[in-house]
C-alpha cells in the first residue's frame, strides 16, 4: 500500500496532500514547485517571446532582445533566473528566449484549459518541477521574492499540471487554496507512519516556522501568514513586500502556524529554507484544520464549507461531485443544482467501491492460484526436461559412435526448448507478480479508506478510486491467468531408421491423436422447468485437434442413451423434456482421428411443478396478453383459443385461473390442446382439444364437437378454475372453486398436450403455475343429462 501513499512529485509520503481537479493528489509544497506563472496580457510580453511563441524558433535578432532589466522582470515573474538563466547570452539571447518560450507554451491554446510545460528541473520520481528562484544581480533578493509572490496574485494568473495524467488546471484568485485537502488520505498516511514506527523521532526539537523572503542567515522567525499568497513574512518583510495597501489592501494575514513535528519537517520541502515563493509551514485548508506541532496527531476538527467557513458539509451536490453547505444552495452557485444528502451520497460511494474491492479481491485470488500452477510448471518442466534428456542420451548410446555428432545436437534443441519455456513462464510469472502487487498496494488503500468516517472527506476520493478499482479489475482480461507454454515437450525420437539415415535423425511432431475426455463445467450445468442446460471444455494443454462434440442424453428412466446434440459449440439446452425426471448427460470429442472417450456422466433433475405462461406466439391475434404473459382476454365476440408455453407427457400437473372479469354471461373453456389445435374458435370443437366450458350456471366437457356431461354451477367474476392433468392415470379433471367439477372428464389421455383456453371479450383471467396438487379437493358435483 505504500506506493499508494506516496507523491508523484517528491516520491515522499504524502504531506498535506491537495485534490487536483483530475482527482490525483500531490503535497501542497510540491505543487508550488510545480505551478507556472504567466502574465495576464500577451502584448505587454518582450517581443522575442511573442515571436518565439508564433514561429517556435528562437529569435536570432540582436535588436529584437529585450534589456536587461525587462528580461529579469519577466523571469522572476516565472520564476525563472533572470539573465542569468539564458545560458550566458547577457541581453537576453536564443537560449533564455527559449526558456521562456517552453514555459509559455501551456498557453498556446487558451480556450482549452489543458496544455503542457518542460521545466528543466527533475524531481526524483522523474517528474519536472520548476527551478529554484536566484536573486537576479544588482538587486535586493526580498524585493525580487516579493514581486514572485506578488505576481501569483495581481499580475499573473496561474496553472497546475498533474505530474501523472499531465493535465492541466488553471488556479483561481486563491492560488493553490482552491483546491480541497485530501483529509482522508493524510489521515492514512499518518496512521500508516505511526503503523511503520515512523514517528519514533517525535522527541527532536521543533522546528519553527521561519520567513521565507529573508536575506538574513539564519532567517528570522515567520510573524504573518498571507492566506492569498500562501507566503510566511517576517515582521520587516511584511512591511517591505507585503504592505496593506493597493492590490494586497484585501490580503488577510493570519499568524503563522506552529512549529513543525518531525514527520512534517522529513517531507518540507527544501525550497521553504530557500526563499523560493514556493512557501513553507504547515497549510491550511479552507474551513479545516492544519497539521499541529504533534505532527498530526491530535483529533481532527470536523470539516468545513470553504465558502463559508463557519458551516459544516450537509449535502452533496451530484453535478459538482463535491460536499457543501446549505448556505451553498441558498447563496452560491449550487442553488439550482441536484443535491443529495451527504450520508446517504457517502454511504452509497461506500457500497460502490466495495462492491468493485469484491472484484478485485476474486481476481487477486486468482492470481495467487494462477501463481501456484505457474511454479508447479516449472517443477514439471524441470522434470519432464530431465526425462527427455535422458531418454535421449539412451537412444543415442544405443547407436553408439554413428550417433555421437547427432546426439549433441539434439540434446541442445531439448535445451533450448526447455530454456525457452522456462523463460516464457518466469517473465508471465513476474509480469503476473507485478499485477497482483498493484493490485494488492491498491486494495489496501481503498480498505483503509473504507474505514474512514468522514463522509465528505471519503466522497472527494470516492469517485476515483472507484474507477481505479474498476481498472484494475478490467487489467485481468481472459487469458492473462492462463499460462502461455504447457509443461509438456512435444518431442519424440524415432529410432528405428537405418544407420544410412542417421544425419538425417531429427525430432518428428506428435502424431495427432483422438482429443481426450472433455471436461463437464458443472457451474454452468442447471435445470429449468423441463429445459436443461449443459456446458464442457477440453482440459488445459490439450495439443489434439477437435472438430466437434457428441452429447448424449438418456430417457429420464435409466435407459439407454441418445445423441441429442452433435456440433462445435460448447454450451447446449435441451428442451422438452419430462417434468420431475432424472437425467444423465455425458459428452465426448471427435476429429479426424476418431472419436475421444466419454467425460463423467452429470445427473440433472428437473423441475417437480411445471412453471409457465400463455404463450404470445401460438396464440390467436386477437388474444391481449398482459400481465407478463399471465393474464389473458380478447378483442373479438368471438371465441379465440391461446396455449400455454409448457408441454406435458409425464406426470402429474395441476394449474389454476382466475376469473378475472366475466360480462354478460359467455362460455369460456379451460382444457389442454395439442399444438396444432384450431384457434379461432371454442376450445373443444375439433379433435385437437379436451376441453370443459362454462356458463354461469353450468357446464359441458367438449370434445370433437360432442357435449356431455352437463353439471350444474357455473363461473363468475372471481371464481377459481382447476384443471389437473394426470399423465401417469392419463386422465383429466376439473374444478371449480376446489370442488370438482361432475366426473373425470376425459380418460385414456395420451401424447404431448399443452394448457389451453378459449375465451371472447367479456372475459379475462389470470393463470397460476407452479401448483403442487392439492390433496384437499372436494368430492365431484354430480352431472346433469
Amino acid at each position: 500500500m505504500e506506493e499508494e501513499l506516496k507523491c508523484p512529485v517528491c516520491g515522499s509520503l504524502f504531506r498535506e496532500p491537495i485534490i487536483l481537479p483530475c482527482s490525483h493528489n500531490v503535497c501542497l509544497p510540491c505543487a508550488r514547485t510545480i505551478a507556472v506563472q504567466t502574465p495576464d496580457g500577451e502584448q505587454h510580453l518582450p517581443p522575442p517571446l511573442l515571436h518565439s511563441r508564433g514561429s517556435g524558433l528562437p529569435t536570432s535578432s540582436a535588436a529584437a532582445a529585450p534589456p536587461p532589466d525587462q528580461e529579469a522582470a519577466v523571469g522572476r515573474a516565472f520564476g525563472g533566473g533572470g539573465s542569468s538563466a539564458t545560458g550566458g547570452c547577457p541581453g537576453g539571447g536564443a537560449g533564455g528566449v527559449g526558456d521562456h518560450a517552453d514555459k509559455l507554451s501551456l498557453y498556446s491554446e487558451t480556450d482549452s484549459g489543458y496544455g503542457s510545460y518542460t521545466p528543466s528541473l527533475k524531481s526524483p520520481n522523474g517528474v519536472r518541477v520548476l527551478p529554484m528562484v536566484p536573486a537576479p544581480p544588482g538587486s535586493s533578493a526580498a524585493a525580487a521574492r516579493g514581486a514572485a509572490c506578488s505576481s501569483l496574485s495581481s499580475c499573473s494568473s496561474s496553472s497546475i499540471t498533474c505530474p501523472q495524467c499531465h493535465r492541466s488546471a488553471s488556479l483561481d484568485h486563491r492560488g493553490l487554496r482552491g483546491f480541497q485537502r485530501n483529509r482522508l488520505l493524510e489521515a492514512i498516511v499518518q496512521r500508516y507512519q505511526q503503523g511503520r514506527g515512523v514517528g519514533q523521532g517525535a522527541s527532536a526539537v521543533p522546528e519553527m516556522a521561519i520567513c521565507q523572503l529573508c536575506d538574513r542567515t539564519p532567517p528570522e522567525p515567520a510573524a504573518k501568514l498571507c492566506e492569498q499568497c500562501d507566503v510566511l513574512y517576517c515582521a520587516a518583510c511584511q512591511l517591505k513586500c507585503h504592505p496593506s495597501r493597493g492590490p494586497f489592501a484585501k490580503h488577510r494575514l493570519v499568524q503563522p502556524p506552529g512549529p513543525l513535528g518531525p514527520a512534517e519537517t522529513r517531507c518540507a520541502s527544501p525550497s521553504a529554507t530557500q526563499g523560493a515563493p514556493s512557501g513553507g509551514g504547515s497549510y491550511k485548508s479552507p474551513g479545516g484544520a492544519g497539521v499541529g506541532s504533534s505532527g498530526g496527531s491530535s483529533a481532527r476538527k470536523f470539516p468545513t464549507c470553504p465558502e463559508h467557513e463557519m458551516e459544516n458539509y450537509s449535502m452533496y451536490c451530484v453535478n459538482c461531485r463535491t460536499p457543501v453547505c446549505y448556505l451553498c444552495l441558498e447563496e452560491g452557485r449550487h442553488g439550482n443544482h441536484d443535491v443529495k444528502p451527504l450520508g446517504a451520497m457517502w454511504k452509497q460511494h461506500k457500497a460502490q467501491l466495495s462492491q468493485a474491492l469484491n472484484g478485485v479481491s476474486d481476481k487477486a485470488k486468482e492470481a495467487k492460484e494462477f501463481l501456484v500452477q505457474l511454479k508447479n510448471i516449472l517443477q514439471q518442466i524441470q522434470e519432464n526436461g530431465l526425462d527427455y534428456e535422458a531418454c535421449l542420451v539412451a537412444q543415442c548410446d544405443a547407436l553408439v559412435d554413428a550417433l555421437t555428432r547427432q546426439k549433441a545436437k539434439l540434446l541442445t534443441k531439448v535445451t533450448k526448448e526447455r530454456e525457452h519455456k522456462l523463460k516464457m513462464v518466469w517473465d508471465q510469472i513476474n509480469h503476473c507478480t507485478m499485477k497482483l502487487r498493484q493490485s494488492t498496494g491498491l486494495m489496501e488503500y481503498c480498505l483503509e479508506v473504507i474505514k474512514e468516517n468522514d463522509p465528505s472527506g471519503f466522497l472527494q476520493i470516492s469517485d476515483a478510486l472507484i474507477k481505479r478499482v474498476q481498472v484494475s479489475q478490467e487489467q485481468w482480461v481472459k487469458g492473462a491467468l492462463e499460462p502461455k507454454v504447457s509443461a509438456e515437450f512435444d518431442l519424440t525420437l524415432d529410432s528405428e531408421p537405418l544407420l544410412q539415415a542417421i544425419h538425417q535423425l531429427d525430432f518428428i511432431q506428435m502424431k495427432c491423436r483422438v482429443p481426450p475426455i472433455p471436461l463437464l463445467q458443472l457451474e454452468k450445468c442447471c435445470t429449468r422447468n423441463n429445459s436443461v442446460t449443459l456446458a464442457w471444455r477440453m482440459p488445459p494443454f490439450t495439443h489434439s485437434p477437435v472438430d466437434g462434440y457428441i452429447l448424449e442424453l438418456d430417457d429420464g428412466n435409466g435407459g439407454q442413451f441418445r445423441e441429442v446434440y452433435v456440433g462445435k459449440e460448447t454450451l447446449c439446452t435441451i428442451d422438452g423434456l419430462h417434468f420431475n425426471s432424472t437425467y444423465n448427460a455425458r459428452v465426448k470429442a471427435f476429429n479426424s482421428s476418431g472419436v475421444g472417450p466419454y467425460s463423467k456422466t452429470v445427473v440433472l433433475q428437473t423441475s417437480d411443478v411445471a412453471w409457465f405462461t400463455f404463450d404470445p406466439n401460438s396464440g390467436h391475434r386477437d388474444i391481449i396478453l398482459s400481465n407478463d404473459n399471465q393474464t389473458a382476454t380478447c378483442s373479438s365476440y368471438d371465441d379465440r383459443v391461446v396455449l400455454g408455453t409448457a408441454a406435458f407427457s409425464k406426470g402429474v400437473h395441476y394449474w389454476e385461473l382466475h376469473v378475472d372479469r366475466y360480462d354478460n354471461h359467455p362460455d369460456p373453456a379451460f382444457g389442454v390442446a395439442r399444438a396444432s389445435v384450431v384457434k379461432d374458435m371454442m376450445l373443444g370443437k375439433d379433435d385437437k382439444a379436451w376441453a370443459m366450458y362454462v356458463d354461469n350456471n353450468r357446464s359441458w366437457f367438449m370434445h370433437c364437437n360432442s357435449h356431455t356431461n352437463r353439471t350444474e354451477g357455473g363461473v363468475c367474476k372471481g371464481a377459481i378454475v382447476g384443471v389437473l392433468l394426470d399423465l401417469n392415470k392419463h386422465t383429466l379433471t376439473f374444478f371449480i372453486n376446489g370442488q370438482q367439477q361432475g366426473p373425470t372428464a376425459f380418460s385414456h389421455v395420451d401424447g404431448v398436450f399443452m394448457p389451453a383456453l378459449s375465451l371472447n371479450r367479456n372475459v379475462q383471467v389470470t393463470l397460476h403455475t407452479g401448483l403442487e396438487v392439492p390433496t384437499n379437493l372436494g368430492r365431484p358435483k354430480l352431472s346433469g343429462n
